[in-house]
Formats: structure tokens, C-alpha cells, sequence
């Protein structure tokens, strides 16, 4: 299913395994209304370009994958709702706002700065409360939508759902040295899965050669936070995979080292599916 311009909810015939997929920052197109002012180059450097290509054998292997088609610059499915900038707006926000620390940086809900480090604006302008209402009503709900549904779907079907939440880094991201990990994954300090499925998925990663790391510098941010309920067996993990083994960061083209990377995380979906099976049969069993 495509929603144009919005997402797209790729779902297999029948599902084999309570696993969902999800990119929601390697959108591309960007919408007439967006009236930024910086180059186009700035913002497509915060895309996470080509994850959901990457992950793309999920429906092929039985598990469902959404991704959203807009850009993380032009509204972030990646953080809450309320998550707005006041410095943004031309006027007040009609309702209740509860701007994060992010926000304050610039990188809240809507982009104001293109980034911390180069702190240029985006627009040269403000933004009116009517223009954010339709970036949420438009593209940020439908995408919520969309995922909440395909958990609920899994979970009704299998009793429990693991939930893999796919996104890129730079592979000079902020805190990271020179032996960097190749792979974050954030649980928000084992909060949002069980510690199991982070297990699972860094000894697959760490098999195939990665350098991973755990909660630094990335825990995970909204998505995973709001979809987790472990004790319900409900799993969000978030995986974050370094650019530069799989594009160049300067032209913004695949590499070899593409093909490579899509054919491990192929593996990984395989091997993840074969987890969850495992474990929603012991949950059977229990």
C-alpha cells in the first residue's frame, strides 16, 4: 500500500513472524509547501537515505515494512507530537506544546537549524500554527497510524510483537572516536525490549563483523519510547547502521559496500525472524 507522498506500507501476503520494520527518516520527497530557504543539499544530508532499502527483503521474508516517503526535515515522525519549537512559530500554539531539549537545539518536531554544529536556519521566515497543524494532520499522524496498526495487527495475530525501528548515522556522529562503532543500538537503557532482543540482534551484528555499541551515542527517541510495552511483550529496539559502509557522504551515491550491507541485513531480518518465532512459542508454552 502507498499513500502519495506519504508512506509505504509494505505488507506480505502472510505473515511468518511478529516482526515489523520501520523507516521513518529515509524520505525523499519533498513537498511544494516545505518554503525552505537553505539549499536543498543541507536537508538532504539529514536523510537517512536508502535504510529502507536496505531492510527492503522484510516483506520478501514474511514481515512487514513502512516507510515514509517525506523528510525528517520537513516534520520528524522521530519525536512526539508536543515537541514544538516556539521559536518557529508567528503566533502562539493554539494547544499545549512541551518543547524537548531537542527543540531547543533547533531539531525538534520541525527543523528550525539545519545542525548543531552549523547552526544556519532553515527558513527566513515563521512558521504559522495553521501550516505545522497540517505537516501533523497530513503526514506525521498518518504515519503513526500506519505503524500503530501494523503492531496492533502483529500483536493480535502472534500474542507479542518485536518491533525493529531502522535509521542511518553519519560516520562522524557527535561523541563517536576513531574505532566508532559500525552499528547503535538504543533501548532506551532497556527499557523499550526485552534484554534479550538487543542481545539477539548485537551477537547477529557482532557475527558478521560490526563493531557495535549499545545506548551510546544513540538510546532511541520517540518511536521506540512510545510503541514498547516489554512487560506486555511488546519489543522496540532502534538500529541505526553507519553510512559509510554502504554510501558516500560527500555525493550521496551507493557504494560496493551497498550491496554487502543490504545482503546482512537481509540476514539479520532472517535471523531475527527466526528469534521471535522461538520466543512466541515459549510465551505459548508458559
Amino acid at each position: 500500500m502507498a499513500e502519495e507522498k506519504v508512506l509505504i506500507c509494505q505488507k506480505p501476503a502472510r505473515a511468518a513472524a511478529p516482526l515489523v520494520l520501520d523507516s521513518p527518516h529515509s524520505g525523499n520527497v519533498y513537498p511544494e509547501d516545505f518554503g525552505h530557504a537553505c539549499p536543498k543539499e543541507w536537508l538532504e544530508e539529514t536523510e537517512d537515505a536508502f535504510v529502507h532499502e536496505l531492510f527492503g527483503s522484510g516483506p520478501a521474508q514474511g514481515v512487514p515494512l513502512l516507510s515514509a516517503l517525506f523528510p525528517r526535515c520537513y516534520i520528524d515522525a522521530n519525536r512526539a507530537e508536543d515537541d514544538i519549537d516556539p521559536l518557529l512559530l508567528e503566533a502562539p500554539w493554539p494547544g499545549k506544546i512541551n518543547p524537548s531539549a531537542r527543540s531547543s537545539m533547533g531539531m525538534g518536531l520541525i527543523r528550525r537549524l539545519y545542525k548543531t554544529a552549523h547552526p544556519e536556519p532553515i527558513y527566513d521566515r515563521f512558521l504559522s500554527p495553521e501550516e505545522v497543524e497540517k505537516r501533523l494532520s497530513a503526514y506525521y499522524r498518518p504515519y503513526h497510524s500506519a505503524l500503530e496498526g501494523l503492531l496492533e495487527e502483529t500483536y493480535s495475530a502472534f500474542g507479542a510483537v518485536w518491533h525493529l525501528n531502522c535509521h542511518s548515522m553519519p560516520a562522524t556522529a557527535s561523541g563517536l572516536t576513531r574505532h566508532a562503532p559500525d552499528i547503535v543500538l538504543g533501548d532506551r537503557d532497556g527499557t523499550t525490549c526485552d534484554a534479550a532482543f538487543t542481545r539477539h540482534v548485537a551477537a547477529c551484528l557482532k557475527q558478521m563483523g560490526y563493531r557495535v555499541a549499545v545506548n551510546r551515542p544513540y538510546k532511541g527517541v520517540e518511536i521506540v519510547r512510545r510503541y514498547a510495552d516489554p512487560a506486555r511483550n511488546r519489543h522496540s529496539l532502534q538500529i541505526e547502521l553507519k553510512r559509510s559502509l554502504y554510501m558516500d557522504e560527500q555525493t550521496r551515491r551507493k557504494t560496493p559496500g551497498f550491496a554487502h550491507t543490504r545482503q546482512n541485513m537481509t540476514l539479520l531480518i532472517s535471523q531475527t525472524i527466526d528469534f521471535t518465532r522461538k520466543n512466541t512459542i515459549d510465551l505459548a508454552a508458559d
